[in-house]
């Protein structure tokens, strides 16, 4: 287990939302209910954290893509630095409708943001006024901000891991759409039938978010580096095997020191299997 109890305990992942706003379909995640505060069964979710973690694992092991969505206040931070650890595209300004059911147009502007810096870079800068430097360089934060942590991300994502799927409500809807799995931290007063992996948690405290995001990042980072010793596997058997075609085999070796001897003649540590054509013909 990635995340024990005593550490969910510690982060308040326990801790749902008041009993008048719970989702019933959430009953089956809810330990009981103390002062009015649904509390959260976290037996079940540590054993969700692991399900989810394996998942994504094996996504990233097979070299495919998670993109991780928080947008509120605390989760930016803890997503934009784990994600980054493991190199993965995330979103934790507002979520852009249409990001995924519309992902060519969105390609589309982070193409703009790399023409602008090309701009910047090639002269072309210099020979336009001093308002259109100031409007270019405007967009030209403004596409950073909004899409600067999807510049990398060049096809649809394999998966989403969405903190609050209440909140990111129209970001799971549009994977829905498009069937890619979702992953969620889903409170006690939001709807887990649309989301394919439940992490039952608190997701208002940092705290919480932070141990959650913690156990499923160094789980994908496992899957990455498997994935490196798994090409530097098949490149070496690759090698090995191109070497092997190389070398003549035991027996044909053999043969050739046999005849070499009988005819009196030096043995070459390694000699082609067939003359070139142009002895052959002398």
């Amino acid at each position: 287990m990635r995340t024990n109890f005593d550490q969910l305990l510690e982060a308040g992942c326990h801790f749902g939302h008041l009993k008048r706003k719970w989702n019933p379909a959430m009953a089956p995640y809810i330990y009981m209910e103390r002062n009015g505060i649904h509390i959260i069964d976290l037996n079940k979710t540590a054993i969700k954290i692991d399900e989810a973690a394996e998942a994504l694992k094996n996504i990233a092991r097979s070299g495919r893509r998670i993109l991780f969505v928080g947008t509120k206040k605390q989760a930016q931070e803890i997503v934009a630095a784990k994600a980054q650890e493991v190199t993965m595209p995330y979103i934790t300004e507002r979520w852009a409708g249409g990001m995924l059911t519309n992902f060519p147009t969105i390609r589309k502007a982070v193409k703009k943001m790399s023409s602008i810096d090309k701009m910047m870079t090639d002269g072309t800068f210099d020979n336009i006024s001093k308002r259109e430097k100031l409007q270019i360089t405007r967009q030209r934060e403004k596409l950073e901000k909004n899409l600067g942590s999807i510049a990398d991300l060049t096809r649809l994502p394999s998966a989403l891991f969405v903190v609050d799927v209440q909140k990111e409500h129209i970001a799971v809807a549009e994977a829905n759409r498009l069937g890619i799995p979702v992953f969620g931290i889903v409170d006690t007063n939001s709807d887990p039938q649309n989301i394919d992996f439940v992490i039952p948690a608190n997701d208002d405290a940092t705290k919480s978010i932070e141990v959650i995001i913690t156990a499923v990042c160094d789980a994908i980072k496992e899957g990455l580096d498997e994935r490196k010793v798994e090409k530097a596997d098949e490149e070496a058997a690759a090698a090995q095997s191109q070497a092997a075609e190389n070398v003549p085999a035991p027996k044909e070796r053999r043969t050739r020191v046999r005849k070499a001897v009988e005819k009196k003649e030096p043995v070459a540590a390694e000699a082609p299997a067939e003359a070139p054509a142009e002895e052959k013909a002398e």
